[in-house]
């Protein structure tokens, strides 16, 4: 259930002295360097082609290398250090918690875990009053398909092609960008659909309106020629996270809800990326009005300190399992580390008012900040988001809307955004980049003048994609 709002004002984080560095040492950093290369194997990447940064540390919206070059971190790590690194409230209560009990089995009621499935569901929209623990996103997904499998007794998952999920097996086949392709076996039970993005309307839409009422035509569609009664849940992402940031249409999840309530669909809301406060609000289905039978999270609810992820489950789907086992867990659900630290972050974003923060910096910095730059440069085709959540769509021709690469462009193709992110680190900025996107996701507490100092380099950075307009 979602807490009451409070409408006092909440002071502006106070931006002191960006972090200090040190002295540089870089033969330290070529030692870590060293080490990562002999014998860590990387997610997503072609081992021998990569250039790892070796980092020193990190501090509020920061981070250093060891030759003492700092970056302002747009990209909050992968979209999770909502607090920022170090947070020292959530770093003492960390180390407070090792101190007192390290790790206990989940079968059992530790007081960090019960604390933080408390101030979590205080904060989950209508019934999702309970809440299995997972270690990351990914698993929090493949136990809400599973959840809603064994509810339903259906097969089929439907999830959109814009969107991504996670990476194990079930997740991996949900997610509708390049990455599943890989590992697509086809025969997970998904069936991907266009969700609504009128910016590249699938529908040939003009209008939100249309875009929306299209989208609905084409998921109930795609239903009916599936077959409703194989089918168990729909998830989408609230707001899609690194396929693009596109908000969705006024009633598009309203819609959602009444096709799966008529039927007996579960609705799966993946707030993964999108939650505890990345929108200005602790979860993005408020900013819709829509309650969903199973939302995920993970990365904001601790801000990333120690992995942890969940499923907030609604009275109905809790009900199957009352006296029926549910056939799932982790060796680390609820590990009590994690949970410590979900309990000072929320506790943290609550006493520094963080949510409001985000939302206010969306409204009067980000939002026309980054519509500014649009207005100056000719590779923006498209800004959209809200709170500390938002993208910039990057065109060769803002006319016809051509990106300014091709879809999943590698290699000399990808040489534009390869060049505009270079821009970004040499004027001090770590942009998070995404085919022919750059998504401005900064941590959620970054005060107003580092955001400003984030969209000078932005600036910057976008006359260099400028040179690749045709």
């Amino acid at each position: 259930m979602t807490t009451t709002e409070t409408s006092a004002p909440t002071p502006e984080p106070a931006p002191g002295p960006a972090p200090d560095p040190g002295a540089p040492d870089p033969e330290a950093g070529a030692a870590v360097k060293a080490a990562d290369r002999a014998h860590v194997f990387h997610s997503w990447s072609a081992q021998e082609l990569i250039d790892p940064l070796a980092v020193a540390g990190a501090e509020g919206s920061y981070f250093w290398d060891y030759d003492g070059n700092r970056y302002l971190d747009f990209t909050s790590g992968l979209v999770f250090t909502n607090v920022g690194y170090q947070h020292p409230a959530v770093v003492a209560a960390v180390q407070e918690q090792a101190g007192r009990l390290t790790t206990f089995a989940p079968a059992f009621a530790v007081e960090a875990r019960s604390e933080a499935a408390r101030l979590i569901a205080e904060r989950t929209p209508g019934d999702l009053d309970k809440i299995f623990f997972t270690n990351g996103g990914t698993e929090a997904i493949e136990h809400a398909v599973r959840m809603a499998r064994l509810h339903t007794g259906r097969p089929k998952v439907l999830s959109a092609y814009r969107s991504y999920h996670g990476a194990t097996s079930t997740a991996i086949n949900l997610t509708g960008d390049p990455r599943r392709w890989a590992s697509d076996s086809g025969a997970a039970g998904v069936v991907h659909f266009h969700a609504p993005f009128l910016y590249r309307s699938a529908f040939y839409a003009t209008t939100e309106a249309e875009e929306c009422a299209r989208a609905l035509e084409h998921l109930e569609s795609t239903i009916t020629l599936e077959g409703p009664a194989t089918i168990a849940a729909i998830v989408l992402e609230t707001i899609p996270g690194t396929a693009g940031i596109m908000m969705p249409p006024p009633g598009y999840l309203a819609g959602v809800r009444e096709i799966c309530d008529r039927y007996g669909i579960v609705f799966v809301l993946d707030e993964v990326m999108a939650g505890f406060g990345r929108t200005g609000k602790w979860f993005a289905a408020e900013h819709f009005g829509v309650v969903p039978d199973l939302l995920t999270f993970a990365k904001g609810v601790n801000s990333g300190y120690v992995p942890l992820g969940g499923v907030a489950i609604s009275a109905a789907v809790a009900d199957t399992f009352a006296t029926r086992p549910y056939p799932g867990g982790l060796t680390y659900s609820g590990h009590p580390l994690a949970c410590a630290a979900a309990v000072a972050t929320i506790e943290v974003m609550e006493r520094e008012g963080i949510v409001e923060h985000a939302a206010r910096l969306g409204e009067t910095v980000l939002g026309p900040g980054l519509r500014e730059l649009a207005a100056r440069h000719a590779s923006v085709g498209e800004v959209r988001g809200t709170g500390a959540f938002w993208a910039l769509e990057l065109v060769r021709d803002p006319a016809t809307r051509e990106p300014l690469v091709p879809y999943n462009a590698t290699g000399e193709a990808n040489g534009p955004m390869a060049a505009f992110a270079a821009a970004c680190k040499k004027n001090g900025l770590w942009p998070f980049v995404n085919m022919n996107r750059t998504h401005v996701v900064p941590p959620c507490n970054i005060s107003e003048a580092e955001a400003k100092e984030g969209l000078a380099a932005l600036d910057a950075a976008l006359s260099v994609a400028d040179e690749y307009v045709a």
